[in-house]
């Protein structure tokens, strides 16, 4: 069949597939806006699926795979999209959704034996393979027709030029689901058991964050029966990169999922309680000055999120336990007394895991009850007698202490909190800081339990720069470990609080309950901005791979000498001759500070330029040009990127996985300019334009 043969056949199953989309539209109608409660449900249950539908409508099918199962006599053409579509009389399935168990072909078969099978719900299912073939279809038009493997023929390179081709797209200010080019080792992870802590370890580019959000699509189509999306979590470093992979999971057909940051989940789970210290101050604290000894030393330690600090939290709230009863009696009256032991008699009746200031609540109204009772057993109804009773009662009450998480860590540890101020008559908490949130919603738990569900799935990003106390308490906060936790060892900025190798956090979990996957292919970047990147990080340690960059060769990688007076100007004849390119539609300022970014801000506003300036307070991705500090750029990806200052002052051998961070930024361009000297984790001894793709002009 020729190449307009095959185009032909597949705009014809197009139309016929669309005009039943929108038959299956129409045939919905309108919303029910009646009271009755059951046709409330069926409406929601429409209006979902119209919702799916009309997404479908703009890209029905992404693949095509003709499959015969063994026993039967003929391969069948089974079209793989974002949902399954069904006609409407049920006779026919018109697409297969992505996460069904025979699309795990679509995604494994990458050519060679044609003869295959796949696991369904029923066992293993075996047949031959006659088929492959990728579709690109936008806004409902056909615009690429891709046979990857047909019967008798190895296409291998075909598969890479269609990969290469969505690779090469140029991006907006929004994550793109990876659906249609997801790769063999990716779907190996998105189809991975539900009840695993699942670590992933993926280069820049390698699509770690796409990945694990397709998991979440296919964990609630795989396990719909026993997850709900209401109680999964996704945990990402900034509420910029929210905003950034926010149309991903809609795009998939699933929403209800809570989107937020460790921060402020944390501060929620504590309910008001805590003033957390102004996150913006301590990235500037860390990032825009020389970090000292002391640093490392006080808060920003990493003693807090260790394992073992929890065993001491534990050692002191047992201790609150077992002396929080004073020893003395109760004695609401002259005549009536109740002595300490039976009262701590009453106190250790209560289970040994309730949170003890619920037994403490507990115990108080017992008392009180007790109070109550005896004195109308005694017939005392002088108003007096109460009174009296009531008040004792209350200074009891009084001497059984009652604590926030804040006050009892900043009493059992005050090297780690820092010191109390004091303002007039009452006593305020110094702001704590991000280490800090782990354990006081440990502690929080405690103290007061928790009013949230067990959580069904949790995705937790840049994990990197987690601690083993935050994944312990994350974790607590499960029945059963399932979770996604993904990020890179090599882009391990915050040094003061993540780890340094993923057996740090794996160890969290018991033997069994987790599995690693490395995914060091980058799909992001050209092969000349990889090797570049590359370079930065030759010589570091972690056990981690190096990224393998895709075969797809671009402009060589810039490295440039400014004088200090026309540096504001070189910096926007760059941004505008990127602009003037077609395929360049996001460009990215990617400076070593916040302060060196408004400057660069309010030069390409003198040279015409519209940017956005974003900050540590001001995280709004809006695409175009944008000037951000280098630390803030973590997870997000632009067509080019700009390092307008990387001299050896401001990237020293410290700053190698900043520096890499920020290239590893850009898609297909990348341009470094210095002053002074360049700095050293770029230079290689033999500096020759055509040496990693860079050239020094």
């Amino acid at each position: 069949m020729s190449e307009d043969e095959k185009f032909q056949e597949e705009r014809t199953k197009l139309s016929e597939t669309l005009a039943e989309i929108r038959s299956q539209i129409a045939g919905i109608g309108p919303r029910y806006t009646g009271k009755d409660y059951t046709e409330q449900l069926l409406d929601a249950h429409r209006q979902d699926r119209k919702a799916r539908l009309e997404i479908a409508q703009r890209e029905p099918y992404f693949g095509r795979l003709d499959f015969r199962e063994r026993g039967k006599r003929a391969p069948t053409p089974l079209y793989i999209g974002k949902t399954g579509i069904g006609e409407e009389d049920g006779t026919e399935l018109l697409v297969v959704d992505w996460r069904a168990p025979v699309s795990s072909l679509f995604y494994a078969f990458a050519g060679g034996d044609p003869d295959v099978s796949y696991a369904s719900p029923d066992g293993e299912v075996e047949g031959t393979i006659y088929l492959k073939r990728n579709l690109l279809i936008r806004q409902g038009d056909l615009q690429r027709v891709v046979d990857s493997y047909t019967e008798g023929s190895d296409h291998g390179a075909v598969t890479d030029e269609f990969l290469l081709h969505k690779l090469g797209e140029s991006k907006d200010n929004k994550l793109r689901d990876i659906v249609s080019t997801i790769q063999q080792e990716q779907d190996a992870i998105i189809r991975t058991e539900k009840n695993k802590a699942v670590f992933i370890q993926g280069v820049a580019g390698s699509g770690k964050t796409t990945v694990a959000l397709h998991r979440l699509a296919y964990l609630l189509y795989r396990y719909q029966d026993r997850v709900r999306a209401d109680r999964m979590m996704i945990l990402a470093p900034s509420t910029m990169f929210l905003n950034y992979i926010s149309g991903v999971l809609p795009e998939l057909g699933v929403g209800d999922i809570n989107q937020t940051t460790f921060e402020d989940w944390a501060l929620d789970q504590l309910g008001g309680d805590v003033a957390l210290r102004d996150p913006a101050e301590a990235l500037e604290r860390w990032f825009e000055r020389p970090v000292t000894e002391a640093d490392k030393r006080g808060a920003h330690g990493r003693a807090k999120g260790d394992l073992g600090f929890l065993k001491e939290i534990d050692d002191a709230l047992a201790e609150l336990a077992a002396n929080l009863i004073p020893d003395e009696p109760f004695s609401p009256d002259d005549r009536l007394s109740l002595p300490a032991a039976t009262i701590r008699g009453w106190f250790s009746e209560e289970l040994a895991d309730d949170p003890i200031m619920k037994k403490r609540e507990r115990l108080l109204n017992r008392l009180k009850r007790w109070m109550e009772i005896e004195i109308g057993r005694e017939r005392w109804s002088d108003r007096a007698v109460k009174t009296q009773a009531a008040a004792k009662w209350k200074a009891y009450a009084n001497k059984v202490p009652s604590y926030t998480a804040a006050s009892f860590y900043a009493k059992s540890f005050p090297e780690a909190v820092g010191a109390i101020s004091a303002k007039g008559a009452k006593r305020k908490l110094a702001p704590f800081d991000r280490e800090d949130l782990a354990p006081l919603v440990y502690i929080h738990a405690r103290l007061y339990g928790t009013n949230t569900p067990a959580y069904d799935h949790i995705v937790i990003d840049e994990a990197q720069d987690y601690s083993p106390v935050q994944l312990a308490v994350l974790k607590e906060r499960q029945r059963i470990a399932s979770m996604t936790v993904l990020g890179d060892l090599q882009q391990g900025i915050h040094d003061y609080a993540g780890v340094s190798r993923w057996s740090e956090l794996t160890d969290v979990f018991p033997e069994g309950e987790t599995a690693y996957f490395e995914l060091d292919r980058s799909y992001r970047s050209t092969m000349e901005i990889i090797e570049f990147a590359n370079r930065v990080l030759a010589g570091m340690s972690g056990g981690v791979k190096p990224a393998r960059p895709v075969f797809r060769s671009g402009d060589a990688v810039e490295t440039v000498r400014t004088d200090e007076a026309e540096t504001a100007g070189a910096i926007a004849a760059t941004v505008k001759a990127w602009r003037e390119r077609p395929e360049i539609q996001s460009v990215a300022v990617l400076a070593r500070t916040a302060a060196a970014c408004e400057r660069i801000h309010e030069g390409l506003r003198r040279h015409g330029i519209e940017a956005s300036l974003l900050q540590a307070k001001n995280q709004q991705y809006e695409g175009g040009v944008t000037v951000v500090p280098v630390y803030l750029s973590k997870g997000l990806e632009f067509d080019a990127v700009l390092i307008p200052d990387a001299d050896a002052e401001q990237y020293g051998s410290g700053d190698a996985k900043l520096l890499y961070v920020g290239c590893t930024r850009a898609l297909h361009l990348l341009k470094l300019m210095y002053r002074r000297e360049l700095t050293g984790l770029v230079r290689e001894p033999s500096a020759e334009p055509a040496n990693g793709g860079v050239s020094d002009r």
